[in-house]
């Protein structure tokens, strides 16, 4: 599945509204470790269709990223049924990526 771009007009329908949990990657281009881990993300992004992957750029959408107290990126938030289910702060594995997901 594509990682889809998340902006403040479809984040309440694509994560919010969501008939299964939703990842999202608080990113930004300048971001060294958001870099790095932009490629973990769209591989476990194409190996799962049971989840939605989204990033969102902090730069060009900081409303979102202020209302999830998004204060150092890379941050991955995994939402479940429009709620803050999982978070990690930091550049993690494709192993640790996994089970955030699965948790």
């Amino acid at each position: 599945m594509a990682v889809v771009e998340i902006t403040k007009d479809n984040f309440e329908q694509t994560v919010l509204k969501a008939d299964k949990p939703v990842l999202v990657d608080f990113w930004a281009e300048w971001c060294g470790p958001c870099q790095m881990m932009g490629p973990i993300v769209d591989e476990v992004a194409e190996e799962r269709d049971d989840i939605i992957i989204g990033k969102l750029n902090v730069d060009t959408q900081p409303e979102i990223a202020l209302r999830y107290n998004v204060m150092s990126i890379p941050t991955l938030i995994v939402f479940e049924n429009g709620e803050e289910a999982q978070k990690s702060i930091g550049l993690i594995s494709k192993e640790e990526l996994l089970e955030l997901i699965n948790k």
